[in-house]
């Protein structure tokens, strides 16, 4: 079945597009404006972009024509921001900061989490998260009503149980139990049922395909 996006409306083409990208990682963002107020809300169009410098991307849109999101006013404005990422434990109450309540209300104190300060950031982390990383904003790309931050990930906090071995940077990936976005406007996934599949050195295939 071909879907032409030029012939069908672009709400048709988000639900094909979160209907089929799946699954995805989930940016819990913490930002402040200008007078310190506190927001945080949840996006599934996220992903690392760069590893030299390490940059991280949000797809932020907007309420409705002409009025973004908080999350991204806030970060055009301060230039910082800070994206917790969402394990099994705190999938119930990022649920809760993805209720577009009236600005200035604190979704943190409606969800029940803690905050921690940051070091290399003003806005605050999630103390329940398990992973955490403090960023400034490089660049948001204009989109139309969605804007694409990006943003240089300047520290990051990891639970210290799932870290591995600290001087050498490795992480117990699984002990994250992250979630990720699927389909709908509900549907979640889990991280633990994983299969490894080793990349293949090319001396091997050649090897493989000579004999």
């Amino acid at each position: 079945m071909l879907f032409d996006f030029k012939e069908i409306p672009a709400s048709e083409c988000y639900k094909l597009l979160v209907s089929t990208i799946t699954p995805r990682p989930i940016a819990w963002v913490v930002s402040q404006d200008t007078n310190g107020t506190l927001n945080a809300g949840a996006f599934s169009f996220f992903n690392a972009f760069s590893g030299n410098p390490p940059v991280v991307g949000i797809g932020i849109s907007s309420y409705k024509p002409g009025r973004p999101k908080d999350t991204r006013v806030n970060i055009r404005e301060t230039g910082q921001f800070v994206v917790n990422l969402v394990s099994e434990a705190n999938a119930q109450r990022m649920n809760i900061t993805a209720i577009e309540f009236d600005y200035g209300v604190d979704e943190l104190h409606e969800a029940g989490l803690t905050t921690l300060p940051s070091v290399r950031v003003k806005p605050p982390r999630i103390a329940e998260s398990p992973v955490a990383m403090e960023c400034e904003l490089l660049q948001i790309v204009d989109l139309g009503e969605t804007g694409l931050v990006l943003g240089r990930v300047v520290a990051m906090h990891v639970r210290d149980e799932c870290v591995l071995d600290a001087a050498n940077h490795y992480i117990d990936t699984p002990a994250l139990k992250l979630i990720g976005r699927m389909h709908g406007r509900g549907w979640y996934a889990r991280t633990s049922d994983l299969f490894e599949m080793p990349r293949i050195p090319v001396k091997d295939w050649k090897m493989k395909a000579g004999s």
